[in-house]
């Protein structure tokens, strides 16, 4: 039996909070994040993206782009109570769910009309939040995902399985899950620019040339995603990494990734309920020799801030830059549950 999947994404998360919270900020281009230029963007609203304003960003370039904008820092505590709000509407409606991040979550609803469960969630987070999610529905969560995508904000969009491919053919490979800058510039050096161009392309040169990943592109271009919904699913680790188009020898650069991996991954933790003990950077030079550096909290975290500012301080006490960085990576480990025991220790 085909599944049922349900993808919720909430639609500009932090600032409509803000905008929700303040009326004089309704209709207005709003931004959330580090108020200062070295600041990044974390949520734009969507006037403020049609001045091109975009999560990641630097807030510098966004006050060049939308120099009238609203420009609020991140208030992640008000942000947790609206996001465990929309957790609890959720499971109303299955026990098979697997938050993403604070303001995402997937669900399996096969045993469900699944068109009806999503008008009622939304009808649901519309009352108790006075909030809008975009929503898809599909046979997996590759697809739920991308549906989600297409009205925005407040849609809902269903791709069925008899659509899948049709609906992928036109799609820039980007769109394909996993496919980041890196392999999307492989893909285009071998005419793939389409995620049409992959169905065409023969399935055991794509193995050949990039392994397991070269199945898994393929696979998913064909709209083929077997893998569950995840419940409580706990990782050893999260983390983010980056390797530059251009080697790095300026530490500002290195740190401001330092700031938007700390962000990312903070969200990861509270969308799934986890503190983090261990904070490590690793640092890959120009000569492709690795270093990595970690230092175990006495408080375990899950706050964006604590994340930063211990990761610069490994970044700038224990590496050596004589030589130009190729790679940074943040990765926080030894999770645990707010009400597990923990041994105190630190470790550098």
């Amino acid at each position: 039996m085909d599944r049922q999947i349900i993808h919720i994404d909430m639609d500009a998360f932090y600032a409509s909070i803000e905008q929700r919270d303040n009326t004089k900020f309704k209709g207005k281009p709003v931004i959330v994040g580090g108020v200062s230029d070295r600041g990044v963007v974390s949520t734009a609203s969507y006037e403020a993206r049609k001045y091109g304003v975009r999560s990641a960003m630097p807030i510098k370039v966004a006050k060049r782009l939308c120099p009238n904008g609203i420009y609020l820092p991140v208030n992640m505590e008000k942000y947790k109570k609206a996001s465990r709000q929309i957790h609890k509407i959720l499971s109303k409606y299955s026990d098979k769910i697997e938050p993403i991040s604070i303001d995402e979550a997937f669900l399996d609803v096969t045993d469900k009309n699944s068109i009806m469960v999503a008008r009622s969630i939304k009808k649901d987070i519309q009352k108790q939040t006075q909030l809008t999610a975009s929503v898809g529905i599909s046979i997996n969560k590759f697809l739920a995902k991308l549906a989600s995508d297409v009205k925005k904000p407040n849609g809902l969009t269903v791709i069925k399985k008899e659509d899948a491919v049709e609906f992928l053919k036109p799609l820039p490979v980007s769109k394909l899950w996993g496919v980041g800058p890196k392999m999307q510039r492989e893909l285009n050096k071998l005419g793939i620019y389409y995620i049409g161009d992959i169905q065409r392309y023969d399935k055991d040169v794509l193995v050949s040339l990039f392994g397991k990943r070269g199945k898994e592109i393929y696979d998913f271009s064909f709209g083929i995603d077997l893998r569950p919904v995840e419940v409580d699913n706990v990782n050893q680790s999260i983390g983010e990494e980056e390797t530059f188009l251009e080697d790095i020898s300026n530490s500002k650069d290195l740190i401001d990734k330092l700031r938007l991996y700390s962000i990312n991954l903070s969200n990861k933790l509270i969308s799934k309920g986890f503190l983090a003990r261990t904070i490590t950077v690793k640092i890959k030079y120009v000569d492709f020799t690795v270093e990595t550096r970690s230092i175990t909290l006495n408080i375990p975290t899950d706050d964006e801030e604590v994340i930063f500012e211990t990761s610069k301080k490994i970044l700038i006490n224990k590496f050596n830059f004589d030589k130009e960085v190729r790679l940074i990576g943040l990765t926080l480990s030894n999770l645990i549950y707010p009400d597990d025991p923990i041994q105190l220790s630190m470790k550098i």
